[in-house]
This record gives structure tokens, sequence and C-alpha cells, in this order.
């Protein structure tokens, strides 16, 4: 089957590996669209990606995906041929030339029923259990493929959500329009925040901003801690950097409200933060969200399941270029784009 691999730090190609084999717990799903990840593939692809060095390479890539069940071990409940599921991945090797990149951009993928794990006691490291196979989940089949392998995306802002400790009511600042960004902003709309603004350098994106939910923009050579406290009339709740970027982390400080929260979300290539805490008030929280926590991450499906089938959260909104797999190499410049947010590779 095809997957696509990182050879080595900036040089991509499509690789031939084995189908995967399943397991008792494990569904075989057939891929039908896999997204790049603005962070996670590009830090991969790049070889900036934290505690993983030259050993690294070759590996299979991809995290994002959706397809359907073509085939269920003997102790699957949760999955049946032709399901719709996302979050497959090959994380057993099949090639013992490759490394473990998730390997989700692949023709096939494999799914793991944590439930059933659950149900009959192994769901623990000894029986192979892993927190990813939480993620793994069917999707209903009236939800496309395209809104089906963004949710992979959608579930792990929806999750900071709670991690972050934003509720209806905040004034927020978003740092970045890409797709978590964008993502912060239609969900804290949704949920009914007071006031969302925006800090977006790329002014073609300003708009999109705004429709999904944002009550004003600003460009980062803008006053905007001065424009956010005229516009929100005081201080922020909660700032997010949606970009990773301690810079980011740094500058936003000032606009804080006593006990407010500075939310870090996304893979930080530094080992160490340099926070200039003196720029923000006496009392402040810090979160660093550089991974999702699963458990969450599961139980956002529902939710956001009901605001696709309702409208509030449509994946045209996000898709801003789709490629077969074959000319997977114009996917990945076409990600890099000033204008992208999400490319979807198909199968």
């Amino acid at each position: 089957m095809r997957s696509i691999a990182i050879m080595k730090p900036n040089e991509m190609t499509i690789v031939d590996v084995p189908k995967p084999k399943i397991g008792p717990y494990d569904a075989l799903v057939r891929t039908e669209v896999s997204f790049i990840c603005n962070a996670t593939d590009r830090k991969l692809i790049d070889g900036h990606f934290p505690g993983i060095g030259p050993e690294g390479y070759p590996m299979l890539v991809g995290h994002e995906n959706s397809g359907i069940v073509e085939e269920v071990g003997a102790k699957v409940a949760s999955f049946k041929t032709g399901d719709r599921v996302i979050g497959g991945l090959i994380w057993e090797e099949i090639d013992p030339k490759y490394k473990f990149g998730w390997g989700g951009a692949s023709d096939y993928v494999v799914a793991r029923d944590h439930p059933a794990m659950v149900n009959d006691g192994v769901a623990d490291e000894a029986h192979g259990w892993s927190d990813l196979f939480q993620i793994m989940r069917k999707v209903p089949r009236d939800i496309q493929p395209d809104a089906a392998g963004l949710l992979c995306t959608w579930r792990e802002v929806y999750a900071a959500f709670t991690d972050f400790h934003l509720g209806p009511g905040d004034k927020i600042l978003v740092f970045g329009a890409g797709p978590v960004g964008l993502s912060f902003i239609a969900f804290a709309r949704n949920k009914g925040f007071k006031f969302i603004a925006c800090v977006e350098p790329q002014k073609d994106k300003h708009p999109l901003a705004k429709r999904l939910g944002a009550d004003v923009l600003y460009t980062p050579d803008q006053d905007f801690v001065a424009g956010f406290q005229r516009d929100a009339g005081g201080k922020a709740d909660a700032a997010i950097d949606a970009v990773g970027n301690t810079a980011i982390t740094n500058s936003s400080l000032p606009l804080l409200k006593l006990g407010a929260s500075m939310c870090v979300y996304g893979v930080i290539a530094d080992d160490a933060m340099l926070i200039q805490k003196g720029k923000g008030p006496l009392n402040f929280n810090l979160f660093v969200h550089q991974w999702p926590t699963r458990a969450l991450e599961a139980a956002a499906q529902e939710p956001l399941i009901e605001w696709i089938r309702d409208g509030k959260l449509r994946a045209e909104d996000f898709v801003t270029g789709s490629y077969p797999v074959a000319e997977f190499e114009k996917a990945f410049a076409a990600s890099r784009a000033p204008g992208s947010i999400k490319t979807m590779i198909t199968f």
C-alpha cells in the first residue's frame, strides 16, 4: 500500500509498505482523506519536532484522517464493516525501515477498540493499550469525509477549552487565524463568549475570522493591547497563543486582567520558555497545552457533530486545498502558502 514518508528532514516521498495486520481488538480502515497538520507535520518535515532526532527518520506520517472499516477483529464491538472511523494510525512496525510518525497518511490504517478493551479489562500497556485509542471513534455516516477528518483537529481544540478553564462570558484574544486559531474563534462564538478578538498578520484572513465570530481583528504592528482594552471595555480574561511562540506569549501578558490566563496551544520547539512575568499582572495563570487530554478530546466529538449538523461548523470554511495522494508534494507546498488553512489529501 502507499504511505507518505519523510525520509529525512525536508525530503518526502510515497513508499510502498505492507498493509497492516489487525489483532482481535482492531479494525482495518481504508483511508478516504488525510489532512496535513500545520504544526506537528511541518515540525517533523523540518526536523524540529521535540524529542525526535536524525535517528527518528525515515518515518511514516499523518494523524488526521477518516476512512471506512473493511475488516474487524474477533473482539471488536465498537466498529463494523462499512462504518466511517477517524483517528486510525499505524503504530506497530509494518516495515523495519520506517519509524513511527503516526502513519495516518496511508492507504490503510488501524483503529483499536478502546471501549471493548475497557470492558474486557485489558486496557493497559501489558495488553497493547495506549491513550491514543480513546480518540479512534466511529463517526455517523451523514458526517462527510472532510468534516470527519477535520474532527481530529476540532476535538483537540474543543477539549482545550476545558484544559484552559475557558467559559461563556469570557473576553479573549486569540493570536493566529490558522486552523487552530479559527477553531478557537468559532467555538468561542458558539459557546457564547462575551468578546472575541484576534491578532493575525495576514489581512486576507481577517474576513473569515470575522465571519466565524471574531468581534475585531488586529495586526501585530498595531497596539493590540490598547486596542483590546478599548474595544472590549477592559482587559482580557484569557489570551490564547494558537501559534506556539514565546514572543507571542510575552507580548500578550500586558493585556491580562488580574487572575487571567495565558494559554499556549501547540508544540513549542524550544526546550525552555522565558516568561517575562513582569509584563503581566501580579497574579495570572500560565497553561501550556502541547498534548491533548485524550478523554476530553474523545468526549468533544458529540457536541461538535451537533454543530456540524446545525450548520454552526462547516468544513468548507477550513479546507483551502484538496489534492490526490499522488500529488502530495503539491499538497504540502500548498499547506505552506500564506492563505492556507487546512489542506486535504484524498486516497
